[in-house]
């Protein structure tokens, strides 16, 4: 009994900070998000308006389109780069430390300053990526952030220098992997590649699950890029929802409208990960046997 009055007392901050800061607030969305609020004035019930117009609302199914295509390409291709280089580093070579660090670095880096230094990099006249692109083909690169069929894919390019956190993870299920399983697939004659395929994936498909559904979370969450790097453009290729979020909350001001777009992205995030836990019960192998 003494101990859980300490344990309540210890975690009381965190519990007053989860209410006031995270849980107050969001449920006082949820009110707003009925309302016509604009800071100036107090808060006007409308009902449903916000929910009507906001899906008769032509960028709101413009920047949704963005966001999903975003996630549909760069969180599959992010996941596969990370477990690649999770494979190599997992490789016992002199150095090994060395380079696992220095692909962790980009990850601690400040978001705006790394969408600084891609805006330079993709510079098609004097940026380093087009330079590169010149001298290996002979031929001029695009207008990586200037052309709205390549905005995100350049966007994308960027989200895989900021891996670091993927592969330390990847790394960590890799090297939990009980070495006897690949000792009896050698026995078998399997090969490297079969190993990889029976024993490998399959052991390691929890820490996948993980990395899918927190990559698809922020993916639906990109704002920083867009709004440095781009403000949306060229013509609404790179407008998230996120950005568009921010520019009705803190641009325009239409709280209400901005707070039921944030439930909508709520909704729809929850629902898609519930639906992800209860597929993932067909291809998730744990240890232990149990789902």
């Amino acid at each position: 009994m003494r101990e859980t009055k300490y344990f309540y007392f210890f975690i009381s901050p965190w519990i007053l900070g989860l209410i006031l800061f995270t849980g107050g607030p969001i449920l006082l969305s949820g009110y707003y998000s009925f309302t016509r609020y604009d800071i100036a004035h107090d808060p006007v019930f409308i009902g449903f308006a916000n929910y009507i117009n906001l899906f008769q609302n032509d960028l709101f199914w413009k920047s949704s389109g963005v966001t999903l295509y975003y996630t549909l390409v760069g969180v599959p291709v992010g996941l596969a780069a990370s477990l690649v280089l999770a494979m190599l580093l997992n490789v016992r070579v002199p150095g090994q430390r060395i380079f696992s660090t220095i692909f962790y670095l980009p990850s601690v880096v400040s978001g705006v300053v790394l969408s600084l230094l891609w805006v330079w990099l993709l510079d098609p006249d004097f940026g380093v990526v087009n330079v590169l692109y010149y001298n290996i083909t002979g031929m001029t690169g695009p207008q990586w952030l200037s052309n709205e069929h390549w905005v995100i894919p350049s966007l994308i390019m960027m989200s895989l220098w900021t891996l670091g956190n993927n592969v330390v993870i990847y790394l960590a299920g890799l090297k939990s992997v009980p070495q006897n399983l690949y000792e009896a697939a050698q026995i078998d004659g399997a090969s490297r590649f079969r190993q990889m395929i029976n024993i490998t994936i399959p052991m390691i498909s929890p820490v996948t699950l993980f990395l899918l559904i927190t990559g698809i979370i922020g993916s639906f969450q990109v704002f920083v890029q867009a709004d440095v790097m781009t403000k949306g453009g060229p013509n609404y290729a790179s407008y998230f929802y996120v950005y568009y979020l921010y520019q009705q909350a803190f641009r325009s001001f239409n709280l209400g409208y901005a707070s039921a777009m944030a439930w909508v992205l709520f909704i729809f995030v929850g629902v898609l990960t519930w639906l992800m836990m209860k597929v993932s019960r067909r291809w998730v192998h744990y240890e232990g046997g149990g789902d």
